[in-house]
């Protein structure tokens, strides 16, 4: 069953030049966003710099984007914690919100045992909606590898999983080992994921670029290769970006590019260094 198909923004948290959360600024961005034909919108991912900000915040940004969508497409909430208490705690807040999903991490803050990870999901799979794991084996100490996900599906709610290992190769593997949905999860490795088979894409870029990024998820899964194959190679300089530590400061920088600003990154996230906003720029201009 395809419940998260097409693209999903892993929506920014945009700050004032005081650095607090600007809820207008947000409003204004998931409506953007939509009216450029996105699928769904992922707050409180990496993205969205879930972990700089508190408790109060964390559940005002999700209710923002929530309220501001009114059900014109799904939200899934980003439920990255260093306990499963707190973890299982956005997820019933994003229960209550009225959410669609969640993209759950994994443990983060430590190198948990299999059983450890299995338990971990089957918690939060009680709050009762449905998971997309997220695979991010740079930025935890985990790596859900498809015989790993042979389990884990068998949990009621563990529905999709984001892949973000690189290796293209699991796409095949997860879909002969499991029956859950695949979503593309890195930017400069779309294309190939959705040609392997994801249903869906979730984006950083796409947040500064929807209208390209829904373009080329079209192209891609209508079967026109060459054209997909033609817009990606535009986008590709810049999507690249989305691998790199400094993915966060790159989209809102190219989101000021394109007259969309939603302020700087929180520390301990540093501002882009002049070369690093100037390469930006000239990738950009091939967009």
């Amino acid at each position: 069953m395809t419940r998260f198909a097409g693209v999903y923004v892993a929506i920014v948290t945009p700050f004032t030049e005081e650095m607090e959360v600007d809820y207008g600024c947000l409003r204004e961005h998931a409506d953007w966003l939509i009216e450029n034909g996105v699928h769904g919108l992922i707050p409180m991912g990496t993205v969205g710099e879930y972990a700089t900000l508190d408790d109060a915040e964390r559940e005002k940004v999700v209710e923002t984007i929530i309220e501001a969508v009114a059900g014109r497409v799904p939200v899934v909430v980003g439920t990255g914690s260093p306990s499963t208490k707190k973890a299982v705690h956005w997820a019933e807040h994003a229960k209550k919100a009225g959410a669609s999903g969640i993209m759950a991490l994994p443990p983060i803050n430590y190198n948990p045992t299999r059983h450890e990870i299995i338990e971990f999901y089957q918690t939060l799979s009680n709050v009762g909606l449905p998971i997309i794991a997220y695979n991010n084996p740079f930025d935890t100490k985990v790596d859900l590898k498809p015989d790993l996900l042979a389990e884990l599906c068998k949990i009621e709610n563990f529905v999709a999983i984001k892949e973000f290992s690189g290796d293209i190769r699991r796409i095949h593997e997860i879909y002969e080992k499991t029956d859950l949905e695949v979503l593309a999860g890195a930017d400069d490795l779309a294309l190939e994921g959705l040609l392997a088979g994801a249903t869906g894409w979730i984006a950083g870029f796409t947040n500064s670029y929807p209208k390209e990024s829904v373009d080329l998820f079209a192209l891609a899964t209508s079967g026109k290769v060459a054209e997909a194959t033609e817009l990606y190679r535009r986008l590709l300089p810049l999507f690249r970006y989305d691998s790199t530590p400094r993915l966060v400061q790159s989209i809102k920088y190219s989101l000021k590019l394109v007259g969309k600003p939603v302020g700087k990154a929180r520390a301990p996230r540093l501002d882009l260094t002049e070369e690093e906003k100037s390469n930006i720029e000239q990738v950009s201009k091939l967009i």
